[in-house]
């Protein structure tokens, strides 16, 4: 078995071959699992609530799920294509440093041609300034996903959960709504009289007739 220590230096190990030189990822990654355990302590506050009754927790937890569900993925998405697309435009040159386009421009490639295009790779192209090349692109992956970060949790998802609840409430409201309809209610016949009403009603719901306080 492992000395504490020993997977301590594992974990270091796994860490930095994963995200040493992808802090962006990172960033991501946990992000993703800060909402994960999140949403599993809420989940479980509902679950175990004594207080909650039965009937409301077969409603709530499913609820808490799927609200869940749109803060996980919802904050992935869009957290990861922004970091993605800004991966996209520093590997293409598109976003640069002035020191990398005279680096470039002195290799004697024309920067207009070159700079932007789809199959542009500077890392690949000019593996000489990796170590500067990797600097900036690590600040502009952290910089785009703490921007899609913060777009995500305080714009995006809060839209996709209240459009979530509305239609929830329009959904129980239109069950109880359909329960309350199967409930028998009476509709006296524009042909019948009132005694005849009353003696149709006293007939079809004797019990809940004459509990009532109906006087004639």
């Amino acid at each position: 078995m492992k000395s504490l220590s020993n997977l301590f230096s594992s974990f270091k190990s796994v860490m930095y071959k994963n995200y040493g030189e992808n802090p962006g990822k990172m960033l991501v990654h946990t992000g993703v699992l800060g909402w994960i355990l999140s949403s599993m302590a809420q989940v479980s506050a509902v679950m175990f609530n004594d207080k909650i009754p039965k009937e409301q927790k077969s409603f709530l937890i499913p609820q808490e799920i799927a609200d869940a569900a749109i803060n996980i993925i919802s904050f992935y998405v869009v957290t990861s294509s922004f970091k993605n697309i800004a991966s996209k435009l520093v590997s293409t040159g598109k976003l640069s440093t002035k020191s990398i386009r005279s680096h470039i421009e002195r290799s004697g490639k024309n920067l207009s041609e070159y700079l932007g295009k789809i199959d542009t790779d500077i890392a690949k192209d000019f593996p000489e300034i990796k170590g500067e090349y990797k600097t900036f692109k690590n600040g502009v992956d952290v910089l785009a996903s703490t921007v899609g970060s913060v777009i995500s949790c305080n714009i995006i998802t809060p839209v996709l959960r209240n459009e979530y609840a509305a239609r929830k409430q329009k959904q129980i409201i239109a069950k109880m709504n359909g329960e309350d309809k199967k409930q028998p209610v009476l509709k006296p016949n524009r042909s019948l009289s009132m005694e005849g009403y009353i003696k149709m009603a006293s007939e079809k719901y004797p019990s809940s007739f004459y509990s009532s306080n109906l006087k004639i």
